[in-house]
């Protein structure tokens, strides 16, 4: 009896040459032309690190979002119902500033003393000028300040800063640093010099004269000026000498009606702690009255700080105007 022998398969024979397939991309054509075209597209490369544009941190919860109102709070959308806030006609509500330049918020009158910042006004005692533009830093404080001209008080931060003085069409005639101490008050002018113009910076006070007085000071602000003596017309000398760019110490004043003489003379002044009184007839006709640069008839009032300016007013010697600023 012959038995079937067990079939045992084998691994298959390769194909003889030219007996298979023509080429193995017949068998898988799409995933072999998939592989050379991704091999042959071109790769970004990575940037090194520190190199590359700004990466976004992702979302992890730290972009800041606007939160909604409460329930009736903020506008209705979609109401016509809902009440509108009208919007102011031409010519209503309040000012609207003009654009060129930081416009600073003038100070009024008195104000208490801030740490960081100094109160500052501006004098135009320049001679033969267009109205003026002021700017300290980048800020712009005075717009147009006219002849003879004085500003409101402003609020500049202290430090060392730049004053730039040009005029309305942006000629600039000045630039010069000045200091400003914090919580100081002070005036500065605007002068003619030889070489064109020049700052003169004044101390101001910064509070009222106490009880029933006032407070009287004098500045020599014309350059074409000799050096001028402050006279009463009973011929009493409060000040001598005072010379260009020079401001006298404020004296306490009585209130009533003064008429002020600035000359050049050769008396002598009263002392400097006494005070200025009204005319008193004793003292009228003893002294001869100057031949006058200028006067000035001012009627005093109690809590008041005087500050009398003296200003060219044209190009010969000693001609000179008072121009007064009264603080309350």
């Amino acid at each position: 009896m012959q038995y079937p022998q067990e079939r045992r398969e084998g691994p298959a024979p390769c194909p003889a040459p030219g007996a298979g397939p023509e080429s193995i991309m017949e068998q898988y054509p799409s995933d072999i032309i998939a592989r050379e075209r991704t091999a042959a597209q071109p790769v970004v490369p990575l940037p090194n690190p520190g190199e590359g544009g700004p990466v976004s941190p992702g979302d992890a919860g730290q972009t800041p979002v606007i939160p909604l109102p409460d329930v009736g709070e903020g506008p209705v959308i979609g109401d016509e119902q809902s009440p509108a806030i009208p919007l102011p006609g031409p010519g209503e509500g309040g000012p609207v500033y003009p654009g060129g330049g930081t416009a600073i918020q003038p100070l009024p009158g008195y104000y208490p003393a801030y740490p960081g910042a100094s109160a500052v006004r501006f004098l135009n005692a320049a001679y033969g000028y267009a109205p003026l533009r002021i700017f300290v830093g980048n800020a712009r404080v005075v717009p147009l300040l006219g002849a003879q001209a004085v500003s409101a008080y402003s609020r500049i931060p202290a430090g060392y800063r730049v004053v730039t003085v040009s005029g309305a069409d942006g000629y600039i005639y000045l630039q010069k640093t000045l200091p400003f101490e914090p919580g100081s008050r002070q005036t500065i002018a605007v002068v003619t010099v030889a070489g064109g113009l020049d700052l003169v910076q004044i101390p101001d006070l910064r509070s009222r004269p106490a009880g029933y007085s006032a407070n009287l000071r004098v500045c020599n602000l014309a350059y074409n000026s000799g050096a001028l003596d402050v006279l009463l017309a009973d011929g009493r000398v409060i000040w001598a000498d005072v010379r260009f760019k020079e401001a006298t110490s404020f004296k306490r004043i009585a209130p009533g009606a003064y008429e002020f003489v600035f000359a050049q003379t050769n008396l002598l002044p009263a002392p400097a702690y006494t005070d200025i009184e009204t005319l008193d007839s004793a003292f009228i006709g003893m002294s001869p009255t100057p031949d006058a640069v200028a006067s000035l008839y001012l009627a005093v009032q109690a809590g008041s700080n005087y500050s009398i300016y003296l200003v060219t007013s044209g190009p010969a010697y000693n001609a000179v105007t008072a121009l007064v600023v009264e603080d309350r």
